[in-house]
């Protein structure tokens, strides 16, 4: 029924034809944003199959002989998001925690921000020289963990690895370096690294207020940890 006469149609004369009003086009200010896709494959990070021998050096390759690629599909498919943005083109501080993500500048960065509701950020350097007690620290990321949130960073310098379990409960080696911003899903087993270079920059993003508890394997009770298994390796039941 048609709530105003203004806009109620006459009746045709008999014989003549009518064609279906046009729907409004909705204002362009108006239409949803489209989110920032996410980089093709062939930008994705250089990753691979972890040896399975022994670790005697976290900060080298540890590739399997011969190398075992992991394509970017595969890494989608274990919940990993990953776009690639111009760290070159913009400035930031050595340190800043927190760092207002209000403060960027870069349009990508930006709409990443307001797409996936990042409201705290924080700035940080991983080298002997920024951070106390380097070594031992080194260690304590490369315990392997899940979060009860989704991880975010973004590489602004230098370069090192996210490990993270695949559907075969196998170790993947991730190769981030500047530009590169990757996501992780909540309760994904994973452990970080530096590389040989020994140093890397990021910015850690979180949604709220940043909780960085990491919960040691194995948790495989934990919430998050079966909120991860329900969405990426329970087999779909036809």
């Amino acid at each position: 029924e048609v709530g105003s006469s203004s806009l109620a149609m006459a009746e045709p004369e008999a014989g003549t034809k009518t064609s279906a009003p046009k729907p409004e086009e909705e204002p362009t200010s108006k239409k949803q944003k489209m989110a920032l896709p996410q980089a093709p494959d062939e930008e994705w990070p250089e990753s691979w199959m972890m040896t399975e021998d022994e670790i005697k050096d976290q900060r080298h390759l540890n590739r399997q002989d011969p190398n075992v690629p992991v394509t970017a599909a595969m890494l989608r498919e274990l919940g990993i998001c990953y776009w690639k943005l111009d760290a070159d083109a913009f400035e930031y501080p050595v340190k800043a925690v927190p760092w207002d993500p209000k403060d960027a500048v870069d349009p990508k960065l930006t709409q990443l921000r307001d797409d996936r509701g990042y409201s705290y950020a924080d700035i940080i350097t991983i080298h002997p020289d920024t951070l106390p007690g380097y070594e031992e620290k080194l260690k304590m990321f490369f315990e392997e963990h899940i979060h009860d949130a989704e991880e975010i960073r973004y590489v602004l310098s230098g370069s090192g690895y996210f490990d993270v379990r695949d559907k075969k409960d196998k170790w993947v080696r991730v190769h981030v370096k500047k530009g590169d911003l990757m996501t992780l899903p909540e309760g994904i087993y994973h452990r970080f690294s530096c590389d040989e270079k020994d140093i890397i920059k990021a910015m850690r993003l979180f949604k709220g207020q940043p909780v960085w508890t990491p919960f040691n394997r194995p948790c495989d009770e934990h919430p998050s940890r079966k909120v991860y298994v329900n969405e990426f390796l329970d087999e779909k039941k036809e």
